[in-house]
């Protein structure tokens, strides 16, 4: 006897219908879109630091000269004077979205703050764009200053009162536009001029300034007080210097901001108006702000823009000394960091290496 042959039947397909697993396919694809959507709305309260580009200022951005100098003689440069750059996510232009934040969380060459500690509550996108457009000028100007007098070139200066603190000292009795002339009978027609007379003055003193008002000169007595910072005497108001300058420079950053590439402008500017490449054909990158007196100042993102000038292939970094806590066990491997003060020391350094003597450059340690 044969045993009978059975058979499941099969439930039919419908036409043109989705396989389980594609069905599958497509749920796991559309949550994937919609998690990546929300990560890209989602805002955290963070700004993130990130490693930028370096631009050599003895070099041209957009086919134009960064450093720009007409009605003077110029001379050939050789090397590289690099100013670096941070990225910088977070504020109101730029928030971080919460797949930045998780990106920059696992790259130890990208430093994550609380938002408030580079952008201040309230503070909008325009606000943020016209204090850093500022900062550049400002830094472009004193550059300027530094580079030219370093190179024996004569700047006109003329002091002006900018603003005046209310209820202090001054106010009442200089006026906004005020030139500065004389204090205590002694020439004060500079910034640095005013601070030495300053500096020499008991806090509690009256002071005597010749101001120039409305085309006339005049003599103002001014009370002053004790700054609890300094301990020095101050009457309360703000400087705003004026220069002349003997030729033109033009500074072409780009859309770069803030005040961090003063000290690199000035070393280039000196470069292109002095005989002989100040390199020696090395290559230099650096950071930090300076003022009209040449003193080097700290900045923020320096981690960051050691490791971009690193990746740059440059051998030598200018270092803010007051920046060498930052500095300090997170110099990139290759890369010999200098620390340095003013711009003499920058100069000095930098002609230093250029003849071969690089031991004994000052470190951060």
């Amino acid at each position: 006897m044969s045993t009978p042959q059975t058979s499941v039947p099969q439930a039919p397909q419908r036409p043109g219908g989705l396989s389980r697993r594609t069905t599958w396919l497509l749920v796991v694809v559309l949550l994937a879109v919609v998690i990546g959507a929300i990560g890209q709305l989602v805002k955290m309260p963070y700004a993130i630091f990130s490693p930028g580009p370096a631009q050599d200022t003895l070099g041209k951005t957009d086919n134009r000269d960064i450093i720009a100098i007409s009605g003077t003689q110029t001379y050939p440069t050789s090397g590289r004077l690099d100013f670096t750059t941070v990225s910088l996510y977070g504020g109101p232009n730029y928030p971080v979205t919460f797949w930045q934040w998780l990106r920059a969380k696992t790259d130890s060459d990208s430093k994550i703050v609380p938002e408030e500690q580079v952008f201040p509550k309230g503070v909008t996108g325009k606000q943020v764009e016209q204090e850093n457009t500022a900062e550049m000028v400002g830094s472009q100007e004193a550059a300027e200053v530094v580079g030219l007098r370093a190179a024996g070139k004569k700047v006109g200066e003329t002091v002006t009162v900018g603003a005046i603190g209310k209820g202090r000292p001054a106010e009442g009795r200089l006026k906004v536009g005020d030139r500065i002339e004389t204090i205590n009978g002694g020439p004060a027609t500079t910034l640095s001029a005013v601070h030495d007379r300053m500096d020499v003055v008991t806090p509690g003193s009256p002071v005597q300034i010749v101001v120039t008002r409305a085309g006339a000169r005049q003599t103002v007595s001014v009370p002053t007080a004790k700054d609890p910072e300094t301990g020095r005497a101050v009457i309360g108001i703000s400087l705003a210097p004026k220069y002349t300058f003997p030729f033109k420079v033009a500074v072409n950053a780009g859309d770069v901001g803030g005040p961090s590439a003063g000290l690199m402008f000035s070393l280039a500017i000196y470069d292109k108006i002095t005989p002989g490449p100040l390199t020696g054909g090395k290559e230099f990158a650096g950071t930090g702000t300076i003022d009209t007196e040449g003193t080097v100042g700290p900045i923020g993102g320096i981690q960051q823009k050691m490791v971009g000038a690193r990746d740059d292939g440059v051998d030598y970094f200018l270092a803010p000394a007051s920046n060498c806590g930052d500095v300090k066990g997170h110099v990139p491997d290759g890369l010999t960091v200098v620390k340095v003060g003013t711009f003499d020391e920058a100069r000095t350094a930098i002609e230093k290496v250029a003849k071969g003597q690089t031991s004994g450059l000052p470190s951060c340690g």
